[in-house]
C-alpha cells in the first residue's frame, strides 16, 4: 500500500461543520383600500411585484429540496459507507495509508509494510530505516486495523467521521516495545548518529592557509529517546518514524587564527602515508597533496603551546583518503584506525609523513594428492602446528585432495612493529644468513640451521626475545647470545632462534668444526663472535626470512 508522508502527531480534533439555512421572506400584502381605487399604474406594478415574489418562492422551494435531496443521498451514503466493513477514507496507522480497505486487507498491508519498509529513525532532516525486530518494536497489525475501522464509527465520532473524509486522521498503532532491545540499538547506533561539534580549523585559499569557522554538533539521547517509547509509543510512532532526542554541543574553539602561522608551514608539503608489508617486504605509498589534507586540521586546546592551541588532524578525513586509497585486492588490508592515530602523531610532532603496517587476513588453501600438513607449512611458510590449530577437529593424517583447510593469518608469526629498515634473511639450502640494513649488506656468514628431522621453519619471522645465555632443558644446552624469532607452535613456551656455540656439563662448546651443516634442533647457529655482533644489531621486531634456498 501506498505510505503517507510522515507527520510528527495525529492531527488534533476539528470541530464540526456549521449548517447554513437560507431563510425567505414573504413580500408585504398588497394595498386593496377601495378608497381612493386602483389606478392602471399601481395595478401593473402590484402585478410585476406579485410575480416576482411568487418565483422566488418557487425558486427557494426548489433550492431547499434540492439541498435536502443532498442531505438524503449524503446521509445514505454515509449509512452504506458506515455498515460496511471498510475503514473510512483518509484514515492512516503508522504511516501506512489504510483508507478503503477491509479490515483484512488493512491487516495485511499493516504487516507487509512494518515488515518491508521498517521503521524511519528521524533526527531533523536526517532519516534512517530499521527493521522494527532490531529496535525491539512489534506490531499488533490484527488489532491496528481493528482500530482504524472503527474511527468514525465507535471512535471519533460525528466530527471523527468528516476528519477522515477530509483525511486527516492517523490511528495510533498497538504496539509491543522491549525497552532494553531499543537501548541496545540506539547505544550501538548512536557514534554513527552523533554529529560531534567542530572546532574552527584551516583551509588553503590561493596556497595560503585560512581559518575556517567552527561548527555546533548534536549527540542522541539514548535514554531520553527510549523514555519517550515507555511513555508511549503508539503516539512515538504514529506516523511511522521515531524522532530522536538530540542534545545541541558546542565546539571548545572558535577561532584558529594563531595556528595559521603554523599550518602554512605544514601545508607547504602534501601529506605522505608510507604503507610497509613486513611479510613480502613491500612498500605502498600514498600522497594526499595540501589542498586535500588542509581540510582534514582543526584547531585543539594545548596547555603546553605559546598560542594555549595546536593543530590536530580529525579522523574523519584521514580515514576516508584510506579508505578509498589502500585497495590491494588480495588478502592484505591495514588497520585503519591505527594508521589514523599514526598520521594524527606525525602532525602533532610537526610532521606530514607517517608509516603504517600492512597486515594480511587469514586464507583457505586446496590440498593437492598426497600432501601432509607438514608438506603444506613447507610449502606456504608456516609452521604446521598453527595451520593444525586453525583447523580443529581435521584428520591430519588423512589429508585427501581437494580438501579445503584454514590457513591462518601470517600476521600470528611477526606480532611485534616491524622495523623496516633491517632484515635478517636466512638460506637453509645454502646454509648462509645475509643481514640487510637500509637495503645494504652488513653481514654475509655461514651458518647451521636444523636437523632434517627437526628442521628450522621456512617463513617469516621476527626477532622477539633476547637472552645473554638461554638454557634448553629438553636437550640441557647452554646457548650463548639467544635471540628468539619463532615459537614452534601456538601456545608454546619452547623458542627457535639464533644462538653462539652452546655447552654442556659446564664447559665444552658443541658443533664448533658444523658450521656450514644443518646440526641443530630448529635454531640457527652462528659462531660466537658473530652471535654476539648479530645480538646487539637486532632488535626486537627485526624481521628474520628464512628460505629454502
Amino acid at each position: 500500500m501506498q505510505r503517507r508522508a510522515p507527520s510528527r502527531r495525529p492531527n488534533s480534533a476539528h470541530p464540526a461543520p456549521r449548517r447554513w439555512v437560507r431563510q425567505f421572506q414573504r413580500p408585504p400584502a398588497a394595498n386593496t383600500s377601495r378608497r381612493n381605487g386602483p389606478t392602471p399604474l399601481s395595478g401593473r406594478r402590484r402585478s410585476a411585484h406579485s410575480r416576482t415574489a411568487t418565483f422566488a418562492l418557487i425558486g427557494g422551494g426548489l433550492a431547499l429540496a434540492m439541498v435536502g435531496l443532498c442531505l438524503l443521498v449524503a446521509v445514505a451514503g454515509f449509512a452504506v459507507l458506515l455498515s460496511s466493513d471498510r475503514v473510512l477514507p483518509g484514515v492512516s496507522a503508522a504511516g501506512v495509508d489504510v483508507g478503503n480497505l477491509s479490515e483484512g486487507d488493512a491487516t495485511a498491508a499493516l504487516a507487509l509494510a512494518w515488515a518491508n519498509d521498517g521503521i524511519v529513525i528521524r533526527d531533523g532532516a536526517r532519516t534512517w530505516t530499521a527493521a522494527p525486530g532490531e529496535i525491539g518494536i512489534a506490531l499488533d497489525a490484527n488489532a491496528t486495523a481493528a482500530q482504524a475501522r472503527e474511527w468514525g464509527r465507535s471512535e471519533g465520532g460525528v466530527s471523527g467521521l468528516f476528519r477522515a473524509l477530509s483525511g486527516g486522521v492517523e490511528i495510533a498503532p498497538v504496539l509491543a516495545v522491549d525497552l532494553n532491545r531499543a537501548t541496545d540499538y540506539l547505544g550501538a547506533a548512536k557514534e554513527t548518529i552523533d554529529v560531534p561539534a567542530a572546532n574552527a580549523g584551516v583551509r588553503l585559499v590561493n596556497g595560503q592557509a585560512q581559518t575556517t569557522p567552527a561548527s555546533d554538533g548534536r549527540v542522541l539521547d539514548v535514554a531520553q529517546t527510549v523514555r519517550l517509547l515507555q511513555i508511549d509509543a503508539a503516539v512515538e510512532l504514529a506516523d511511522g518514524a521515531l524522532d530522536l532526542v538530540m542534545i545541541p554541543t558546542q565546539p571548545t574553539i572558535t577561532d584558529a587564527t594563531p595556528l595559521v602561522a603554523q599550518a602554512n608551514v605544514l601545508l607547504s608539503s602534501p601529506f605522505q602515508v608510507d604503507a610497509y608489508d613486513p611479510i613480502r617486504d613491500e612498500w605502498q605509498h600514498w600522497s594526499a597533496p595540501p589542498d586535500v589534507w588542509a581540510g582534514w586540521l582543526e584547531a585543539s586546546s594545548d596547555s603546553s603551546s605559546t598560542t594555549g592551541l595546536a593543530l590536530v588532524m580529525d579522523e574523519a578525513g584521514p580515514t576516508g583518503f584510506l579508505q578509498s586509497s589502500a585497495a590491494f585486492g588480495d588478502e592484505r588490508y591495514i588497520d585503519v584506525e591505527d594508521a589514523v592515530a599514526d598520521m594524527q602523531a606525525a602532525i602533532a610532532q610537526g610532521q606530514t609523513a607517517a608509516t603504517v603496517r600492512v597486515w594480511h587476513h587469514e586464507t583457505t588453501y586446496t590440498v593437492q594428492g598426497g600432501q601432509t600438513l607438514a608438506s603444506i607449512g613447507e610449502q606456504v611458510g608456516i609452521p604446521y602446528p598453527y595451520i593444525q590449530a586453525a583447523n580443529p577437529g581435521v584428520n591430519v593424517d588423512a589429508l585427501s585432495a581437494g580438501q579445503e583447510l584454514v590457513l591462518p593469518s601470517k600476521d600470528v608469526l611477526v606480532p611485534l612493529d616491524p622495523i623496516p629498515s633491517k632484515r635478517i634473511v636466512v638460506s637453509r639450502g645454502q646454509q648462509h644468513l645475509w643481514a640487510y640494513e637500509n637495503g645494504q649488506v652488513v653481514f654475509d656468514w655461514v651458518i647451521s640451521t636444523g636437523l632434517p628431522t627437526s628442521p628450522t621453519a621456512l617463513g617469516v619471522f621476527q626477532v622477539q626475545s633476547h637472552d645473554e645465555n638461554a638454557y634448553a632443558a629438553q636437550w640441557n644446552l647452554y646457548m650463548p647470545d639467544f635471540m628468539g624469532f619463532y615459537h614452534p607452535g601456538p601456545n608454546m613456551d619452547l623458542w627457535n632462534g639464533f644462538h653462539g656455540f652452546p655447552t654442556r656439563g659446564g664447559g665444552y662448546l658443541l658443533w664448533e668444526g658444523d658450521l656450514g651443516t644443518p646440526v641443530t634442533y630448529g635454531c640457527v647457529l652462528l659462531s660466537l663472535e658473530n652471535a654476539r655482533t648479530l645480538y646487539t644489531w637486532a632488535e626486537d621486531g627485526v624481521v628474520v626470512e628464512v628460505r629454502g634456498s
